[in-house]
């Protein structure tokens, strides 16, 4: 454990001289605190303080920069079950842009369309063309080299057994790193058709690399339209794939959609109400498949199910009362489309084998009293009472606090 401590300190200590002569450094610092219980009321608590130092290098001219390179690092201190110490390598790219062309190269961030696809920070390479025919932009990243919580690729098994596997130094390379998958994506978007059509289309491909057996390969096309009317704006999305499942040869069908219609407010301050709705394909006769994402991403902030086979219904207000306070409420409702998809419930045990899970409610507040700090207090319940499969069963309840501050 000593040694890969110390290596990683080397490498970061490569760093620190450009850190240094960067046309801008900072260190941030992000902490984190969490207390819930589980339905048997259980209580359980969670911490962590990462610290970030960051540096920005810009290439060309001070007054029109045409490339600039972003590095940061990251030291987190944990503590779940025990304290837990890991080092990682944060957004760290070569960006530059000229004429119309653009390159990004090394980890940095990338969200499909329907984020509920893959979101999240990846190691690769993406170019991009922009001309008024709309933007372009095709890439390939790989996850093997990622911190695995950060990666959060959940596709098969084998990808949660890894996850669950508590980090240990002595086995570092079998314990740390995230399931490993080669993933290609080609995006096109325009932000006004016809002045008024906002229209995003991707396709997207994951390969399964790891050594293990049971691979799974999937593909991805994503459709997803936005337009302005009479103050209101509406948007769909939808996503249809495909998979190759090693010891399946049928050819199956997975799908998954979002539906938004948002309205700004006539509020003496800035506020705006949203009305969406997501739904995700389960296991089905015929070629009908469950859906599968790349990332895990949960259905929400307490009920932190897989999307498979769920459909959420919810609402959303959003306001900043002040200049230094703001706040988000939501509500949302669950619905499980079949009872025979596999998921992973906050809630022991798969309940009646009913289809209305229940409903959740969280309201966040975030104050920022300078530039230089952000706090973050959340709080909420899920209410398997207000749904029929878990009828008799309690509240679980989630509070957190994020405090984030700019040490430089």
């Amino acid at each position: 454990m000593i040694k890969r401590i110390i290596f990683f300190l080397v490498i970061l200590g490569l760093f620190l001289p450009g850190f240094v002569m960067a046309n801008d450094f900072g260190v941030v610092l992000n902490q984190y605190a969490e207390t819930t219980n589980s339905a048997s009321e259980d209580t359980s608590f969670e911490y962590d303080a990462l610290l970030i130092p960051r540096a920005l290098f810009l290439f060309g001219e001070p007054s029109s920069p045409s490339g600039a390179l972003f590095v940061s690092a990251g030291l987190k201190l944990e503590y779940k079950d025990d304290l837990q110490f890991i080092p990682e390598l944060l957004r760290t790219e070569f960006f530059m842009q000229r004429h119309g062309l653009g390159l990004r190269l090394g980890r940095f961030g990338y969200a499909t369309p329907l984020p509920l696809l893959a979101d999240g920070l990846f190691d690769g390479v993406q170019v991009s063309y922009s001309s008024s025919l709309g933007r372009f932009r095709a890439g390939a990243w790989y996850t093997g080299l990622l911190y695995k919580d950060r990666a959060n690729i959940d596709i098969t098994g084998n990808d949660r057994h890894i996850n669950e596997t508590e980090l240990d130094y002595s086995k570092f390379s079998e314990t740390y790193f995230a399931p490993a998958r080669l993933l290609t994506s080609i995006d096109y978007e325009h932000f006004a058709i016809a002045d008024i059509l906002r229209l995003n289309a991707n396709f997207t491909a994951q390969t399964d690399l790891s050594d293990k057996s049971g691979k799974f390969h999937s593909q991805y096309l994503t459709l997803k339209a936005g337009l302005p009317v009479y103050g209101f704006f509406f948007e769909a999305g939808g996503i249809v794939s495909t998979f190759q499942a090693e010891g399946n040869d049928d050819f199956k069908l997975g799908y998954a959609g979002e539906f938004g219609i948002s309205r700004a407010l006539p509020t003496g301050f800035p506020s705006r109400i949203f009305l969406f709705g997501q739904y995700a394909s389960g296991r089905s006769d015929g070629v009908g498949a469950a859906f599968v994402p790349i990332t895990k991403n949960g259905a929400s902030d307490i009920f932190d199910a897989r999307i498979a086979a769920l459909t959420t219904l919810g609402l959303n207000y959003t306001a900043r009362f002040v200049e230094t306070l703001g706040s988000n409420l939501s509500f949302k409702y669950f619905m499980r489309n079949d009872l025979s998809t596999y998921n992973t419930f906050p809630i022991e045990g798969e309940g009646e084998h009913e289809h209305l899970l229940g409903a959740e409610i969280f309201a966040k507040f975030i104050w920022s009293p300078v530039s230089d700090i952000a706090v973050n207090l959340g709080a909420g319940a899920f209410l398997p009472a207000l749904g029929n499969n878990w009828k008799d069963t309690g509240p679980v309840w989630l509070v957190n606090l994020t405090a984030i501050v700019t040490l430089y």
